[in-house]
Order: structure tokens, then C-alpha cells, then sequence
């Protein structure tokens, strides 16, 4: 059975409808990825049953809760989860990937390249892009504690839509410590969709955050 055969296979057991065109990318960015991650620690799931019950499971909850048109920046890109899957998921969103590690930078660039997809790659930390770009909604996933992004953010408040976080079952906690540390004030927190995962201790989540 070919990578392809496999992929569309793993696809068909677990629900997720794709065209054949958004499969042959997926084929493509999983074989990118995971070449790269041969130098660079990029991903922990390196078979087609982990990207797609984990890395597309995710992107596409999130991609449930995006509009067409949407500016997004997708934060801590690593190795394109959620940016590039949400890219191939979605063509009408207007993505941009922030990746201030620089060696991980360059292989987005790479990846992004080989899939032939118009995706600027912004090598530098996202709360520097934010003070001189706007965006409807920024997307992250395995990156920070809500503790740590909200003063990321919260300073450039104006030019930031909302923030939509994948999260699992250490979501309270992570509210529970940001009320602690004086963080929760003018903003607004809700959980969007919970959702099985496969090899999680509990569900998967797409968490809000919009600031007043």
C-alpha cells in the first residue's frame, strides 16, 4: 500500500472528508514534515494515524470556528500545526505563520515552498508582529499557558480580533492561575467545542479568549 493509499485509508476510518487535492497536500506536507524532522524536532507524530487523529483533529476544530476571509496568525508555528494543515483545509483564509525559532523558521519555508502555498513565514515572536499588523484571530496550539500569552497580547488588544487555542483537560487550571496572577480582567473566556481525541487523557478543546 502506497504513503497515499495509507493516508486516505487512515482518513476514511476516522470521518474526515477531504478532495483529492487537499489529500495529495496532506500526503505532501506529512512526507515534508516528517523528512525534516529527521534534523529538527518538529512533531511527535510521525504515521498517518497520529497526524490525523491528532494534528488534522485539531485543525479542523479549529477550522470549524473560522470565517471565510479571516486574517489569522498562527503562533509557535513549529512544524505547520495548525497553520499549514488550516492553509490546505481552508483557501480562504488569509494565514500568516510566526516562528521565532529561526531553524524552524527556514524548514516552514521549505514546506510551505514545496506545496506551492502563498504563506508568509514571520520569523520573529508574534507580540512583535501584532505591533504593527492587525489580524481577526490568532491561533495556537502547545505553545504557552494562557498565563503566559495573555500579556503577549493583551497590549495590542486593539489590533487583535480574538485568540482561538487548542486545549485539553488542564484548560481550568490554566483560567484558574491567570485570575490568580490579576490577568483575567477585560477579558472574556469561553470554550467553543470540546471533542474526543484518540491518546489524550480527556477531550480536546477550542477555547476563546476576546479582549473588552
Amino acid at each position: 500500500m502506497t504513503d497515499s493509499q495509507i493516508l486516505a485509508e487512515t482518513l476514511s476510518t476516522y470521518g474526515f472528508v477531504v478532495t483529492d487535492e487537499q489529500c495529495r497536500l496532506l500526503r505532501r506536507y506529512c512526507e515534508q514534515l516528517w523528512n525534516w524532522n529527521t534534523r529538527l524536532n518538529l512533531t511527535r507524530h510521525t504515521d498517518s494515524e497520529a497526524f490525523v487523529t491528532r494534528d488534522l483533529n485539531d485543525t479542523q476544530q479549529l477550522n470549524n470556528h473560522l470565517h471565510s476571509g479571516e486574517s489569522v496568525l498562527d503562533v509557535g508555528s513549529g512544524g505547520g500545526v495548525p497553520g499549514i494543515v488550516l492553509a490546505i483545509l481552508n483557501q480562504s483564509l488569509n494565514i500568516s505563520l510566526s516562528e521565532s525559532t529561526q531553524k524552524k523558521a527556514v524548514a516552514l519555508e521549505a514546506i510551505v515552498a514545496e506545496l506551492g502555498l502563498s504563506i508568509p513565514v514571520l520569523s520573529e515572536r508574534a507580540e512583535n508582529i501584532v505591533r504593527r499588523q492587525s489580524f481577526d484571530t490568532i491561533t495556537a496550539r502547545a505553545v504557552a499557558p494562557l498565563r503566559k500569552l495573555l500579556p503577549w497580547f493583551q497590549p495590542q488588544r486593539h489590533r487583535i480580533g480574538r485568540l482561538l487555542l487548542v486545549k485539553g483537560p488542564s484548560w481550568q487550571t490554566e483560567c484558574d492561575e491567570a485570575q490568580l496572577a490579576g490577568l483575567m480582567k477585560r477579558v472574556e473566556v469561553s470554550v467553543l467545542t470540546e471533542y474526543a481525541t484518540v491518546g489524550r487523557d480527556g477531550p480536546g478543546m477550542i477555547a476563546e479568549v476576546r479582549f473588552r
